[in-house]
């Protein structure tokens, strides 16, 4: 069994107190809005947006983070993590108990859809993926859950990755899929019937973290300044391999909310080197050079402007537009 029948039956997990009220003191929601970020595997909401929800969620806006699968494939990456476990379902409940602890440093509300992970294939040639994987599993069959949760959680804005998955990992691949999917289908009555009432978000962003101009700026402060940069490879490597530069349509100022993105990183233990790449640009640098997460703005039904680029998810949903666009 590959992912539930219906998106209900999948646990929640916040950063508020049982019964979904905030807690004292916690702004309410922002208007109603509502935003929801759809992710491939546990850790990936931390590295990929997260200062962006902390902020959001911090405002009162509603944040639902999805994650399709449960990470069981993946390897412990972090050199210092001591007692590794030894089976994918022995890693896949640690890394539920990350997630549960990085979901409430962020302050979002978290949903899984129960789906297995790939695996990254590795070798030359590539290894069949695993039987009963989230990449194998048809993309109406993968999308249905998904399309259930938009439905009745009714997002305004989604984000996910770019069509490439940000990297080449088929599980981010599948994940862009099934949310492109979900974001024009969850609107249409005719689609996905006994799924829930149609809900049709209003903008559609993907991911950009780390833009050749963002990792070219923030290289050249780090020399400037005296320090060690991590991203003179990787600059170097872009550019032999001439990989394209997708558009940034929006810039997020989220520099205030670093702190939480890094606390919820290092809530994956398994996953992150707290000595690693992630935190090898010091904040003030960071802050001072790039205080913004970075965002392509790949679908919008309502009416805004990219140029310059826009500074908030939300830009162009207006008060009357704040229910969506419900068929």
């Amino acid at each position: 069994m590959t992912a539930a029948g219906s998106a209900g039956e999948h646990e929640d997990r916040d950063g508020t107190p049982e019964g979904g009220h905030p807690a004292q003191g916690q702004p309410r929601p922002r208007g109603g809005l509502r935003l929801m970020a759809v992710h491939a595997h546990p850790d990936d909401e931390s590295s990929k947006g997260a200062a962006t929800t902390a902020r959001y969620a911090a405002e009162g806006v509603e944040v639902l983070v999805v994650t399709c699968t449960g990470g069981e494939r993946g390897s412990v990456l972090n050199p210092r993590y001591v007692d590794a476990p030894e089976t994918p379902d022995a890693l896949g409940e640690v890394r539920r108990a990350e997630m549960a602890a990085a979901a409430a440093v962020l302050g979002v509300r978290q949903h899984w859809l129960g789906f297995v992970d790939s695996g990254l294939p590795e070798g030359d040639p590539l290894p069949p993926l695993p039987e009963g994987c989230f990449a194998l599993v048809p993309l109406e069959e993968a999308s249905a859950p998904l399309v259930e949760l938009v439905r009745s959680f009714r997002p305004h804005v989604m984000t996910t990755y770019d069509p490439s998955g940000g990297y080449p990992h088929p599980d981010h691949i599948m994940c862009h899929k099934i949310a492109f999917e979900a974001f024009h289908a969850a609107g249409d009555p005719e689609r996905y019937r006994g799924r829930g009432e149609p809900w049709q978000p209003l903008k559609l962003y993907y991911n950009h973290d780390f833009s050749l101009q963002r990792m070219r700026t923030v290289h050249e402060a780090l020399l400037e300044a005296g320090h060690t940069s991590p991203f003179g490879d990787w600059i170097e490597s872009r550019a032999l391999r001439e990989v394209p530069e997708r558009p940034v349509t929006t810039r997020v100022p989220c520099a205030e909310h670093f702190p939480a993105r890094d606390a919820a990183l290092r809530a994956h233990a398994t996953q992150i080197d707290p000595e690693g790449f992630f935190f090898a640009v010091p904040r003030d640098v960071e802050i001072q050079v790039w205080p913004v997460e970075e965002y392509e703005l790949a679908v919008s039904h309502v009416p805004t402007t990219t140029s310059p680029p826009e500074d908030d998810l939300f830009a162009g949903v207006h008060v009357e537009d704040r229910e969506g666009v419900s068929s």
